[in-house]
């Protein structure tokens, strides 16, 4: 059962139980008149983790290590695959995971022990994998910009994904990295339609906006590379010509696409938004989904779980290969230098 709600500025409409509990939620009308009913509010609770750096060996994820120092995110995409990583905090992957949020507030402290330690090996961190690093609270808890002074402080590479304006907050920083080709930032885009993406992304920037903080970051000889993620069969995937063309007119250097799967509880989410929102195409874009899928919502396997499998995933894979290629969006980043890594910086201090 789920409770359910029509939470203005939210993306779920409903708090599913997380897999792993034992209770059911139920919509229950107690009589009381409540004066905050459509507007929940973000809670973040504060954490003190153990370790920050999360290594990965996936083959098709280009990345081996990664810095989460949020969990959850407001900006209450109704995609997220990373939704269903509430529920190991008993939480629900519904509302809950975007306004039940916590923040690692130790993670700067953790990452220069991590930098220090002697088996420590130099290799690109990203930001971003998870859950966004740059989601409404890290205005409060600036807990990315710490990050990326202990990057620049240690010479460390890093690339951040995002899907906020609010990058441009730490261009300074950005910007200096960049200079030692310690940086590249990738953008996040699923539509160019504001309509649709308040909908999808309730509270990420506005498409224009991430049009213009391409074009700021390009200004600071920032690379920028583009992420269509994730691309919707039926209702995105029509826009896709029409935002490599902005994109690349707006500065990106580079671009890619991940197709859109719905792990675990997110199934039931995307298909109650839909329904919610655009009812007459749901069972279409569901089908459609599905087809690339092996038949499911989801296919976890590495060969394909990035860009599907079956003939639309073939066609939007052959779409993105001749329009990517003809705006010349192909590998235009540079590789990440590892060679300026310095793991005691302070210590040069002393000479």
């Amino acid at each position: 059962m789920t409770l359910k709600s029509s939470n203005k500025g939210r993306g779920s409409l409903s708090q599913p139980n997380d897999r792993f509990s034992q209770l059911n939620r139920h919509a229950v009308d107690d009589g009381w008149f409540n004066e905050q009913e459509g507007s929940i509010k973000t809670t973040t609770r504060l954490e003190i983790a153990k370790t920050i750096i999360a290594t990965n060996t996936s083959p098709d994820v280009p990345f081996e290590q990664s810095i989460n120092a949020y969990r959850g995110c407001e900006h209450g995409c109704i995609y997220c695959f990373a939704r269903p990583t509430h529920a190991y905090l008993g939480l629900s992957p519904g509302l809950d995971f975007e306004t039940k949020l916590t923040a690692k507030t130790n993670a700067p402290e953790l990452l220069r022990q991590q930098l220090q330690s002697k088996n420590y090996q130099c290799k690109p961190i990203t930001l971003g994998a998870n859950t966004d690093p740059y989601q409404p609270i890290e205005r409060q808890h600036q807990l990315t910009r710490q990050l990326l002074q202990l990057f620049n402080e240690f010479n460390h590479p890093c690339s951040i994904t995002t899907k906020s304006s609010l990058i441009e907050r730490d261009i300074d920083l950005i910007a200096e990295m960049a200079g030692k080709g310690l940086v590249n930032v990738n953008l996040s885009f699923t539509t160019l339609d504001s309509e649709l993406s308040r909908k999808l992304e309730p509270r990420a920037t506005a498409p224009q906006r991430r049009l213009q903080t391409i074009s700021t970051l390009s200004d600071t000889n920032i690379p920028v590379a583009v992420l269509l993620a994730p691309v919707i069969p039926v209702l995105t995937d029509p826009e896709m010509e029409s935002i490599l063309n902005a994109v690349k007119q707006a500065g990106a250097l580079a671009a890619n696409y991940i197709l859109l799967r719905l792990p675990l509880e997110v199934t039931e989410l995307f298909i109650e938004w839909l329904n919610h929102y655009y009812p007459d195409m749901a069972d279409h874009v569901i089908n459609q989904i599905k087809s690339t899928r092996a038949g499911k919502t989801n296919d976890a396997r590495f060969t394909s779980r990035q860009q599907g499998q079956g003939s639309t995933a073939e066609m939007i894979a052959q779409r993105f290969k001749l329009s990517h290629q003809k705006l010349g969006l192909m590998s235009n980043l540079k590789p990440l230098n590892e060679q300026l890594f310095t793991p005691h910086p302070n210590q040069l201090n002393l000479f």
